[in-house]
């Protein structure tokens, strides 16, 4: 019900936008957010937003590297990577959550896209 795209080979240093758009689900009522998954380790919720777009969560790890937005008229969120790392290599799930209000509750998210693969290389 999503589909993510935008992946690839990168550079560190160098940038990436991912993108997500849903043309099933009724995207303006969910919050949205993008997880990632690196080789043996536990997925992570990097970034969300909310429905409006007004408040926006980053991991620790991405805070003013990335930025989360949404277009709600045409169903897309987007994650702009900045300064990528090579910690940053992973795929890239992006996902829904009906919770409007706490976005960084990771069970919440209930629609998943098909993870994009992002490699940084040093």
């Amino acid at each position: 019900q999503l589909q993510a795209s935008g992946g690839g080979l990168v550079q560190a240093g160098g940038s990436v936008r991912l993108s997500c758009q849903t043309s099933k689900l009724r995207f303006g009522a969910y919050t949205m957010g993008w997880f990632r998954q690196a080789p043996g380790k536990e997925r992570e919720l990097v970034a969300a937003i909310n429905r409006g777009g007004g408040i926006t969560y980053y991991t620790t790890s991405v805070e003013g590297r990335f930025n989360i937005s949404r277009n709600n008229a045409e169903n897309t969120v987007y994650l702009q990577m900045t300064n990528l790392k090579p910690e940053d290599t992973a795929v890239y799930y992006c996902a829904a959550s009906l919770n409007g209000y706490q976005l960084r509750v990771t069970r919440d998210y209930k629609y998943w896209g098909q993870g994009t693969l992002v490699t940084v290389s040093s």
